[in-house]
């Protein structure tokens, strides 16, 4: 039986700092079944591809040796009878280009048809679909984005993880089926123990992109575009991707946008703060909090009391330091506060012998 395998939505920025937090602190469950997690891991660096997010509707192919290939829209499988935007009937007529396509789906990356599920999934873009960009003048057209492998459960009680493989590959012009990463891209460091320090990299790059449509140009038309989708595969094939709209396309309608943030003043609350919050006066804020000294033990229950002695010794002492760098203690607060936290469960960690 043809199953659904849906692309899933493309969060924001903030879903994926929340996504790599939750990914990189997790250490394991407790014995309740529980997740526990430890904030003072250090968080990756990690490069992100971005390519044109194109105003369409999303589509997909699906196929596997069992049930053949069949289109999807972004919630149902879709046919020529039971269509979205002619997409089904485009792929029913260019059988034989899809067909090449998973061939070398399976072939490059070793795909046993009979085993797994390939869904090549993009958006079906052009006239007639959406309005006021510049890709609304071509005609309709499939740009590739993604590629999914689902392998089938061996039994009722095997629950395969999908992942995620390289597309860039997969075209054919001739038949209006393009790739996405063969338009302008963006490459972008993101730093996840700081992630905010990109994000005006982020909207300069977004607004490039809604000024002019890379995508329309390369057509011929000018006009505005939608915005990003920043996208970074790993090894064992997750996909870390969120996307970055402007607001020219949405004619009134609400788009959620970064805020941009003063990269200045941010790099000077980190140097300030680092500075003013160096181990050894943490350490002696730890020792006070919790009598270490004289027996007592590390509490995350009075955590809060920790991080407040290390912020009042800090204002006692460094206020000077504070507002020589033009700061108020409202500026540089949640980043002491951030700081002794990584810093307790760092020691916590050398208490119980996990470091």
């Amino acid at each position: 039986m043809k199953k659904m395998i849906k692309f899933p939505s493309i969060e924001q920025f903030r879903n994926i700092v929340a996504d790599i937090n939750r990914t990189y602190n997790f250490v394991g469950l407790d014995d309740n079944g529980d997740a526990i997690y430890d904030p003072s891991r250090p968080k990756p660096v990690l490069t992100f591809k971005g390519t044109i997010k194109l105003h369409g509707t999303n589509a997909g192919v699906s196929f596997n040796a069992l049930e053949g290939m069949w289109a999807q829209s972004r919630e149902n499988i879709i046919t020529p009878e039971k269509d979205n935007a002619g997409f089904a009937w485009f792929v029913e007529t260019n059988k034989g280009v899809f067909q090449n396509l998973f061939y070398d789906v399976m072939t490059t990356h070793k795909i046993n048809a009979n085993e797994n599920t390939i869904s090549i999934y993009g958006e079906w873009a052009g006239k007639g679909i959406q309005k006021a960009v510049a890709i609304s003048n071509i005609d309709k057209s499939f740009f590739i984005f993604a590629v999914k492998i689902s392998p089938h459960p061996k039994d009722e009680n095997d629950t395969p993880v999908a992942y995620w493989i390289d597309s860039s590959n997969l075209r054919c012009p001739e038949a209006r089926i393009y790739n996405i990463e063969d338009y302008k891209s963006f490459t972008i460091d993101i730093d996840f123990n700081n992630p905010q320090l990109v994000q005006n990299q982020i909207i300069d790059m977004t607004i490039e992109v809604e000024n002019e449509c890379p995508v329309g140009k390369a057509f011929g038309f000018e006009g505005i575009g939608e915005g990003i989708v920043f996208s970074h595969l790993t090894e064992d094939g997750k996909r870390y991707i969120f996307k970055s709209k402007g607001e020219k396309h949405s004619k009134g309608s609400k788009v959620t946008t970064l805020k941009p943030v003063d990269d200045a003043k941010l790099n000077k609350i980190i140097d300030v703060v680092n500075k003013i919050s160096p181990d050894w006066r943490l350490q002696q804020m730890l020792d006070k909090t919790f009598d270490l000294m004289n027996g007592g033990t590390i509490d995350i229950k009075r955590m809060g009391e920790f991080i407040r002695n290390v912020v009042q010794d800090i204002m006692k002492e460094e206020s000077d330091t504070i507002a020589e760098a033009g700061l108020e203690p409202k500026d540089i607060n949640s980043k002491i506060s951030e700081r002794c936290r990584l810093y307790f469960f760092a020691k916590q960690n050398e208490e119980v012998g996990l470091n």
